[in-house]
């Protein structure tokens, strides 16, 4: 989000390296077979709708996202026929290395959230955005149980963004609330998936979850742009 302040080159090159490494360590994280081929299947993917949104028309920045999208599930499916009938795991592996294929490409909304600030404009939506989520995030670290947490994390979520907005221009506060609510509501969720885990994943796979939040949310952040912040 910092990257936001410097330039769009720079947060897609920041956004395509996390998808990447989201991709690429993901069959880890959900311990299936075949963890290069289809690690670097999620990769690419991850990489090639970074690139489509930043090349893409203004008009239409994240219109190759569910091209990208579904050429990851056909590759997932190209993988599973090549790898021969009566292997293990076969329907783990379908369905999670898709959803993999989700969280990857979803991180493009990174570029195009940026694209949407402007490049010599006020990227006052990824300032907001980011603080909710740095606030929901310290919130995730003290250990208390989930009915607490996740109200407060959604309450920290929307009031440091709020508080944000109003020493930021081009963000109403109200919109910043809202869009910090949304926010934080994610970074709870993978909270809650962490802590559901019974977690027997290497390095990989822990950097894959550490990983998987932040790239979700470039959509995310680019979606309640496009609703909300003028």
């Amino acid at each position: 989000m910092s990257a936001s302040y410097l330039s769009v080159p720079a947060v897609a090159v920041i956004s395509g390296l996390a998808a990447v490494l989201t991709g690429v360590c993901w069959p880890h994280l959900i311990g299936v077979p075949a963890r290069k081929t289809q690690g670097a299947t999620l990769g690419l993917v991850g990489a090639g709708a970074v690139a489509a949104a930043y090349f893409a028309p203004a008009a239409a920045m994240l219109t190759w996202l569910p091209a990208a999208v579904a050429v990851g599930v056909g590759a997932v499916f190209l993988i599973q026929l090549l790898r021969g009938t009566g292997q293990a795991h076969r329907l783990e592996s379908i369905v999670g290395i898709i959803s993999g294929v989700l969280v990857t490409a979803m991180g493009s909304g990174w570029v195009a959230a940026d694209r949407l600030a402007g490049t010599d404009g006020n990227p006052g939506l990824l300032s907001v955005t980011g603080s909710a989520a740095l606030a929901a995030v310290a919130v995730s670290l003290i250990p208390l149980p989930d009915r607490m947490a996740a109200p407060l994390g959604l309450l920290a979520g929307g009031l440091t963004s709020a508080l944000v907005a109003l020493v930021v221009a081009g963000v109403s506060w109200q919109a910043a609330a809202f869009s910090g609510v949304v926010i934080a509501a994610v970074v709870m969720a993978f909270r809650r998936l962490a802590l559901s885990r019974n977690d027997a994943s290497n390095a990989a796979g822990r950097l894959a979850l550490g990983l998987a939040p932040v790239v979700t949310l470039g959509s995310v952040v680019y979606f309640l742009g496009r609703l909300l912040i003028s």
